[in-house]
């Protein structure tokens, strides 16, 4: 069984599937999500502060804004600048995922993709929000991502370390979590 996860892992990084994902051996962990969870006081702008590497945010200024469309669903806009300066956008739908723990969101960029897995850990929703996401692969492995965000383009280092002792606290790897560029950046983002 080990050596067939390792030919899939070797098979994968061959055909560029993971590049700069992270990927462990064995399934998600499963972390407890944020009690009590107010999607309407999470709405608004989140700045990205910290992460872990992923192959769809390439750039810096990176940030989220959470909001109710008319027809009662949530969406949100990803922006990033890239490195030529130009504006990347992306708009997905956040949904709830789990009745009883509206924590466990998913959230999807395209109509014909399932959503992924969007987790928010632990929020105050005024200042700070650690979201953790997580997909099987044949659960012989799985790749994961986190993103600690601040309502503000800074966040206070003591802070920045305390969420990530709560991502280790669930064996949570945070060695190759880097930090999001947020100088610097246009205003009308």
């Amino acid at each position: 069984m080990l050596g067939t996860a390792v030919r899939l892992s070797v098979l994968l990084s061959l055909f560029g599937v993971g590049k700069g994902q992270i990927f462990h051996m064995g399934p998600c962990p499963d972390p407890s999500v944020q009690e009590e969870f107010d999607i309407h006081k999470y709405l608004g702008k989140w700045y990205e502060i910290e992460k872990l590497p992923s192959t769809f945010e390439k750039g810096s200024c990176i940030q989220a804004n959470y909001s109710l469309k008319e027809n009662g669903k949530f969406m949100v806009i990803n922006k990033e600048m890239l490195a030529n300066g130009k504006i990347n956008e992306a708009e997905g739908e956040l949904m709830h995922m789990d009745v009883k723990q509206p924590a466990k969101l998913g959230v999807r960029f395209n109509w014909f993709m399932p959503a992924a897995p969007y987790w928010v850990i632990s929020t105050d929703y005024e200042n700070y929000s650690l979201v953790y996401s997580c997909t099987n692969i044949l659960w012989l492995f799985h790749m994961d991502y986190a993103w600690i965000m601040s309502r503000t383009p800074d966040m206070h280092p003591e802070t920045v370390e305390h969420l990530k002792s709560v991502l280790q606290s669930y064996k949570i790897d945070t060695d190759k979590m880097m930090p999001t560029d947020q100088a610097n950046c246009p205003a009308e983002m």
